[in-house]
């Protein structure tokens, strides 16, 4: 049975923006600065701790990792989600004062999307604050109400590369997973949205370009722009190097046809 397609469902870090080197990684820095901590973390070991998806578990891993002997004043749970909170302060600084702009083409699919009825969601590891702060920044305040779903932070016990968040937002829309398309950046996200059964295009960033999108319905290192073509990496690519909802549509038709 062929699914028309009727959602889309955006990551955001990496996806909706290069938030990760330049935005998260910075945001951790500045709150171990505040909080007396000696901890740098450069691009390179950032680069390693991406592995581990969700700004907490990513802490938690670099202590495993780093500093094992390490004991806070207070309890350790506390510890880290103040931690994590100081960092989230500084992030949404970052978003509010334009620091993080939105990857080329995103914008533009988003507006195509809504003016053809076709439905929106998110599905992310970041907490609720920064994605609302994204498109808040970018967008403007309305755009938070343009998604159906925003399935964000710990609203589901396992983050990717488990499919719950998926699941979560697929309930959310009322929605079968054939009748949905996943735009993410990594193999843990492409890892999720399949294990949910999700036809997923990915645009990959300076942090995930070398990871194995196996299954991926194309991988492009963006959406694409008038003037700014995105490059195929893997698959087919769309027409001028532009991905139109249009495009979307028929490259989901096909997977329908033939899964």
């Amino acid at each position: 049975m062929s699914h028309s397609l009727k959602a889309l469902i955006w990551d955001v870090d990496g996806t909706l923006a290069d938030t990760e080197r330049d935005g998260h990684r910075v945001a951790f820095n500045a709150a171990f600065a505040e909080a007396g901590l000696d901890w740098h973390w450069s691009v390179e070991r950032y680069a390693g701790l991406l592995a581990v998806t969700g700004g907490k578990e990513r802490i938690r891993y670099f202590l495993k990792q780093d500093g094992p002997t390490f004991e806070p004043s207070e309890d350790m749970d506390a510890f880290v989600a103040g931690l994590h909170a100081r960092k989230t302060a500084r992030f949404a600084a970052m978003l509010e004062q334009g620091h993080i702009p939105l990857r080329p083409g995103v914008s533009r699919l988003l507006h195509e999307a809504r003016e053809s009825g076709v439905r929106l969601a998110i599905a992310t590891t970041t907490s609720p604050a920064n994605v609302e702060g994204l498109l808040r920044a970018n967008l403007g305040e309305s755009a938070i109400g343009w998604f159906k779903v925003i399935g964000a932070g710990d609203v589901v016990p396992d983050k990717k590369p488990a499919p719950d968040i998926y699941h979560h937002v697929l309930e959310g829309l009322d929605l079968a997973p054939e009748e949905c398309l996943a735009i993410e950046d990594s193999g843990h996200g492409l890892a999720a949205a399949h294990g949910a059964g999700i036809g997923t295009v990915v645009t990959v960033n300076e942090y995930t370009a070398d990871e194995d999108f196996t299954g991926a319905l194309a991988v492009l290192d963006h959406l694409g722009e008038a003037g700014r073509p995105c490059q195929v990496l893997r698959g087919e690519g769309p027409e001028q190097g532009v991905v139109t909802l249009s495009w979307l549509q028929a490259l989901h038709e096909r997977r329908a046809a033939h899964p």
